[in-house]
């Protein structure tokens, strides 16, 4: 009879405790990359801003002494308390603004537009503003909305103003046009990838069995979309609430946000202030976020 080898007891010990090993911590090893970069990039920036914060800040130099002088004078400064006030409200309008102008935009292009070409060939329209610089889009609005620009020229031409508008440059409703011109995509691009997502059937039977075109909306269409709605608001959010750029050039330096601050002090070194109006707006996006995700589940509904 031939020879039969048998493997010895126990060789496939070590591999079988390998792929073992590797298959209980498969989800941690998977997520190791992620949670690195994340620690890294976010959580420890973010908590040398606060550390930083608390430093001592003097007019011509700061050292690493722990004091709450910083926080004090941000909030007992109305100057500085008063441009948080502002960032808020501003932060307000324009994200009602993009929604009132994008939820129409995105409805018409996610249900009344169904051929799928001419639905990218629209958001691609959309999205051509973003193919030119940042800084050109804001001041392009300049010359609009400037006393001899081509809104008040138009205006007068027709008979419905006799003299310039002067409020519309140099002004926070200068600021709110320009963000709402750069950021409206923001909400439309969302809102319309979920209303094209929409079954055509659910729309068809709700006819069917009577319901108008109020009720299918409000309890069908809009529901549905939410998700999209939120994304969108996060998205104008964050970036309204962090801008300074377009208030700088919209309004001639007399409109100040947190942003505008927050560079103004960075560029005197004066780092503790200009974290400690970092660490408020970090907290109020983590307040807005929280907040609007607790609107709708987006892991279920994306």
């Amino acid at each position: 009879m031939a020879d039969q080898t048998v493997p010895a007891v126990g060789t496939a010990g070590p591999a079988r405790r390998q792929s073992g090993f590797f298959a209980r911590h498969s989800t941690w090893l998977l997520l190791a990359p992620g949670i690195v970069w994340m620690v890294l990039f976010l959580v420890v920036p973010l908590g040398m801003m606060v550390y930083v914060s608390f430093w001592t800040q003097t007019t011509f130099s700061i050292s690493s002494d722990l004091t709450l002088q910083s926080w004090i004078t941000f909030f007992s400064s109305e100057t500085y308390f008063g441009a948080l006030l502002r960032t808020l409200k501003i932060w307000i309008i324009v994200l009602a603004l993009t929604f009132v102008i994008g939820y129409p935009t995105a409805l018409f292009i996610g249900q009344f537009v169904r051929d799928k070409t001419v639905q990218t060939i629209l958001l691609v329209t959309c999205v051509i503003p973003f193919w030119t610089s940042f800084l050109i889009r804001v001041l392009a609005w300049r010359p609009m909305l400037g006393l001899e620009g081509a809104i008040n020229i138009v205006l007068l031409r027709l008979g419905i103003i006799s003299e310039p508008i002067e409020v519309l440059l140099f002004t926070e409703l200068s600021v709110v046009i320009g963000m709402v011109q750069i950021y409206v995509v923001f909400m439309v691009g969302p809102i319309a990838f979920m209303l094209a997502r929409i079954d055509e059937s659910l729309i068809e039977a709700a006819r069917d069995l009577g319901a108008s075109t109020w009720t299918i909306f409000r309890k069908i269409i809009f529901p549905l979309s939410l998700p999209g709605v939120v994304v969108g608001a996060i998205f104008v959010s964050v970036m309204v609430l962090g801008e300074f750029a377009t208030a700088s050039a919209l309004s001639g330096r007399k409109v100040n946000l947190l942003g505008n601050i927050i560079v103004t002090q960075v560029g005197s070194l004066k780092w503790a202030f200009a974290a400690v109006i970092g660490v408020v707006l970090t907290v109020i996006m983590a307040i807005v976020i929280g907040g609007l995700l607790r609107v709708v589940n987006l892991r279920r509904e994306l």
